[in-house]
């Protein structure tokens, strides 16, 4: 699996731990972590918590991500924007019991996490457990097993709704404001990671336009 990794700007200073502990987990189990900044709170390209969520829509609607870590001081408004781009379903993530939850009953792709709030003594210990609670096993199995086909079908429905009230990525990308496009795709690695992964061919050219690659 392609997990992407994106920091906002109020908690870049914290990038690296948070970079750390995911990687620290995810590359074990087989998995690939591509980390799209910020790296620093120096960094020229600023990204705030709604480009987390516009970039969180272009990666996993083109393929280039399978699934997104991301987050800002609370969480929730990384995790607002994330489920304002189509087929992105995104949950607000605080603690192993949450992750455990949303893998086997929403099995979403996307998880927005809390970086200033609660982030205190071995929060990287919490970090590393939410990780493990996501990407170890077989998530969408439901809890409890019970419950499990009826969960799975309001996946499904919950998929269909968000398919008829949402425009599809490429349209988004073409009516969004195209200054916040340019800042929000603006990371030094950007690029060499999202052309390199990306399988959608008219999300991927699009971009290439407005990068100019």
């Amino acid at each position: 699996m392609k997990i992407a990794l994106i920091i906002e700007n109020s908690q870049a200073a914290k990038s690296e731990i948070v970079h750390t502990a995911l990687t620290t987990v995810a590359e074990p189990l087989g998995h690939e972590v591509f980390h799209y900044g910020m790296y620093t709170p120096e960094d020229k390209a600023s990204l705030t918590y709604v480009m987390n969520g516009l970039l969180s829509g272009i990666l996993l609607n083109s393929g280039a991500a399978d699934f997104v870590v991301t987050g800002c001081g609370t969480g929730t408004g990384s995790m607002l924007a994330a489920n304002a781009m189509p087929g992105v379903f995104c949950g607000l993530i605080i603690d192993p019991t949450d992750a455990f939850l949303f893998g086997q009953i929403n099995d979403g792709n996307a998880i927005a996490m809390p970086y200033a709030k609660g982030f205190g003594w071995a929060a990287e210990l919490n970090l590393q457990d939410v990780y493990r609670k996501l990407f170890e096993g077989e998530r969408g199995l439901g809890y409890p097993k019970e419950r499990a086909e009826i969960m799975r079908r309001n996946r499904g429905i919950l998929e269909d709704l968000k398919a008829v009230t949402c425009h599809d990525m490429l349209t988004v990308l073409k009516t969004v404001d195209q200054d916040l496009l340019k800042a929000a795709i603006a990371g030094e690695k950007f690029q060499e990671y999202f052309f390199a992964n990306a399988t959608d061919d008219g999300i991927r050219d699009y971009i290439k336009g407005v990068v100019g690659a």
